[in-house]
């Protein structure tokens, strides 16, 4: 419908859509912003801009697509960033960010300790803006924020991200600028740690990818080679597998994955530039209450900061460079 026509039918937005901005008051979120989008065509997700501007909950017509973990949406204010800290305000959903300048296990970098997968999910954005709005005949949801890793004496990076749907569309755009303001060489390194859950994902799921190449993480991944693309049912003392997959694109260098499930009648797909994010971290854990798969572009390799160094590979930004990530997450229907 054109703009006059739907403005005609209703009182206020908020019956076809909206973008609610509150605060969280229980638990290990309390105090915690929160922003919850509608788009109208029945996708529904949370936005935290306490937490990096990532993303929490999400679901498609009342139909839960992520996985949560035991912590639920927490407070930053928690965050303990020493060894595998990181996971205790862990809290899975649909996206958390991790980076700016590392991620991976715990390591130790040229002196600087680093924990697991580095501490921009746990930083709150500043200059927090809901730029919603008309464009024409389409009505787009838009909130922007800029996030800050740095400190004296220590590299600087900044991220600003945008997140908008348009109205009726059931598609979200992630788009981040990530910018080196300090006065040295920076290393970067970002993975999009995006956590599909029940019901979407279950043994009746499957991963569409086609990547040009895969490796197995570790020993434990190496039996589940030949199933990256399949799941079981929750399963007692399942040990995680982690595949690495360089992707590749099509003529604009762009690649799409999708989870989709035929019982359910729904799937899931992220696209990404190749350009951007060469490399999909694939996070498969089959374990009774932790049952998820991670889905997860990422512009290098999964390997330490220190690693990577010496082999050369590590990604770096020079003072007042910048370059953009662009991830599109959309829903469909499955129609057969």
């Amino acid at each position: 419908m054109k703009k006059d026509e739907l403005l005609a039918y209703i009182g206020n937005l908020s019956q076809i859509g909206s973008c609610r901005h509150y605060i969280l008051s229980e638990g290990w979120g309390r105090g915690m912003r929160a922003t919850d989008i509608n788009t109208g065509g029945g996708l529904q997700y949370t936005v935290l801009p306490d937490r990096g501007l990532d993303i929490s909950l999400a679901s498609y017509k009342g139909m839960n697509l992520v996985y949560l973990t035991c912590n639920g949406e927490t407070h930053p204010s928690y965050y303990e960033p020493e060894g595998i800290g990181w996971l205790r305000t862990f809290a899975g959903g649909l996206l958390t960010t991790c980076g700016l300048s590392h991620f991976g296990g715990p390591t130790t970098d040229e002196g600087e300790e680093f924990g697991l997968h580095g501490r921009y999910s746990t930083l709150p954005v500043k200059q927090y803006a809901d730029l919603s709005g008309w464009v024409g005949d389409e009505y787009h949801t838009k909130v922007r924020g800029t996030v800050e890793e740095g400190f004296l004496f220590g590299k600087k990076i900044r991220m600003e991200r945008e997140i908008s749907s348009i109205h009726g569309q059931n598609v979200i755009r992630i788009s981040d600028t990530i910018t080196n303001f300090g006065s040295v060489v920076s290393p970067y390194m970002i993975l999009y740690h995006m956590n599909f859950g029940f019901p979407l994902l279950s043994e009746d799921a499957e991963f569409v990818i086609d990547p040009s190449a895969t490796e197995p993480r570790d020993a434990n991944a190496v039996p589940g080679m030949n199933q990256f693309r399949n799941f079981i049912k929750p399963e007692s003392g399942y040990k995680e597998q982690v595949f690495f997959h360089t992707m590749k694109g099509d003529q604009n260098n762009e690649t799409m994955v999708t989870l989709k499930n035929k019982k359910l009648g729904a799937s899931v797909s992220i696209k990404f530039n190749i350009s951007q994010l060469p490399y999909l971290t694939e996070w498969k854990m089959m374990g009774n209450g932790e049952f998820v798969l991670g889905i997860e572009p990422c512009n290098v390799l999964g390997k330490s900061r220190k690693i990577l160094r010496e082999e050369n590979a590590l990604p770096m930004l020079l003072p007042g460079e910048s370059t953009t990530n662009i991830i599109e997450i959309s829903v469909q229907d499955l129609f057969f």
